[in-house]
């Protein structure tokens, strides 16, 4: 599976971005998607997953109410919108595939390159 994330920009406190992850290759939809993000001089670490048929969601507690994940599996496409953005938001997001619902990234196969989020104060 091929990943590649768009989306990621500038944006003040309390707005909004939608990021999106477009899947090629292998069937898409016998993946979980998830995502994951990295800060500057930090650890990555999950935010959310949906499973393949969109009926299991997980979340990091940091995003809960305000993240949504996403996925339509006709279009190969995922999404991950964000609102009420922080600037402890501030991260380069990937999306990643796995074979099971999971928190752990050693769990997800395949990634994307990666996109930039900035959230300024």
């Amino acid at each position: 599976v091929q990943l590649v994330e768009s989306g990621g920009g500038l944006v003040q406190a309390g707005g909004s971005l939608r990021l999106s992850c477009a899947a090629s290759g292998r069937t898409f939809g016998n993946y979980v998607m998830g995502w994951f993000r990295q800060a500057p001089g930090k650890q990555r670490e999950f935010v959310a997953a949906i499973s393949w048929s969109s009926g299991s969601t997980l979340y990091t507690d940091s995003v809960k109410g305000r993240f949504t994940i996403s996925r339509d599996n006709a279009k190969t496409t995922g999404y991950l919108q964000m609102n009420s953005l922080k600037p402890d938001d501030t991260a380069v997001y990937y999306c990643a595939a796995s074979q099971g619902l999971s928190r752990r990234s050693d769990s997800f196969n395949y990634w994307g390159q990666g996109t930039l989020v900035t959230v300024s104060s």
